[in-house]
């Protein structure tokens, strides 16, 4: 017999063998992958199918086909204009407002003192709580104009420069984008100071201690040792910040209802199917929203592949 084809009669059962353990290994996740398509994709090609229709619900046999038509106009129609823009200097105020506290908190954390532990369990607590209750709790405990800890603060401080009737600020109404902002980053600045409080822990001690003994000064570490280290973790931080705060929903319709000129992408998509009932419409305007965020989240995964290959070239 050919030794070549005694060969290869030799690695069938062998390849045949690994075959068998291929999918033995991958059976389990099986089903975790129907359940993943079943609940992500298929909605999604069905959201890119109505995208394509000129679909009101309260006139349902008019339904027709619009081609790229439902995309036109929330490139050109005003209002969904600025709920883009609207979505952009919110994700872009919060995300870097919540980068330099959390790095901040970061920097504070990576010292050793006591009650360190407690100190770290209170400050990731805002960000467990459910996104509602964190608006509900801005709403009325903080911004309330009659009982508001805001504005009992502002009694308070005025009552010590001699002022007994202080006006009562309705925060809400004064300053909408900035209360929706405010109330965000208090909830996200703990995520990013758990990502750079990470980076910071994974710093070379050698190099840092060998920074110190050529007498290098604690901003001169930050600088040139710490901030260039960390820059890959800012990076992650930054991305995955956007790719949450772009989808925000929940502080913007709980706080301000979409009022005052603080309806985000998110919250117009929401008004145009739920009260226009634009089918079309609203799906076409959610199909944006899913490709810018599968854009940044593209850039996020490339930033952890990166973080992952430095820390096994490390090793």
């Amino acid at each position: 017999m050919n030794p070549q084809v005694r060969s290869k009669q030799a690695r069938q059962p062998k390849e045949r063998k690994e075959g068998v353990r291929a999918w033995a290994t991958r059976a389990p996740l099986l089903p975790a992958l129907i359940f993943l398509i079943a609940v992500t994709q298929l909605p999604f090609v069905a959201t890119l199918v109505i995208s394509l229709f000129d679909w009101n619900s309260l006139s349902p046999d008019e339904r027709s086909f619009a081609g790229l038509a439902n995309y036109s106009t929330v490139v050109t129609d005003p209002e969904l204009r600025d709920s883009v823009f609207t979505t952009v200097l919110l994700t872009a105020s919060v995300v870097i407002a919540t980068v330099l506290l959390g790095l901040l908190l970061a920097l504070l954390l990576d010292r050793t003192f006591f009650g360190r532990g407690m100190v770290r369990t209170l400050l990731i607590t805002p960000f467990l709580i459910v996104p509602v209750s964190a608006a509900l709790l801005w709403k009325h405990a903080l911004y309330n104009p009659e009982y508001g800890l805001l504005n009992g603060a502002w009694n308070w401080v005025a009552g010590l420069f001699g002022d007994d009737t202080p006006a009562q600020p309705d925060w809400i109404s004064a300053m909408p984008l900035i209360a929706v902002e405010a109330a965000l980053v208090w909830q996200w600045t703990p995520f990013m100071m758990l990502i750079l409080l990470a980076g910071l822990q994974s710093r070379p001690a050698d190099m840092m201690e060998a920074a110190r003994l050529d007498g290098a000064s604690a901003w001169q570490s930050f600088r040139y040792l710490t901030l260039p280290h960390l820059r890959r973790y800012l990076e992650l931080g930054v991305l995955l910040g956007s790719v949450y705060i772009v989808q925000n929903f929940d502080a913007v319709f709980t706080i301000t209802s979409g009022g005052l000129g603080t309806a985000n992408l998110p919250y117009t998509i929401y008004q145009t199917f739920y009260q226009a009932h634009e089918y079309g419409l609203a799906s076409a305007a959610g199909v944006v929203v899913v490709i810018g965020t599968m854009i940044i989240a593209t850039f996020a995964l490339r930033v952890v592949s990166s973080l992952f290959r430095e820390e096994a070239n490390r090793a």
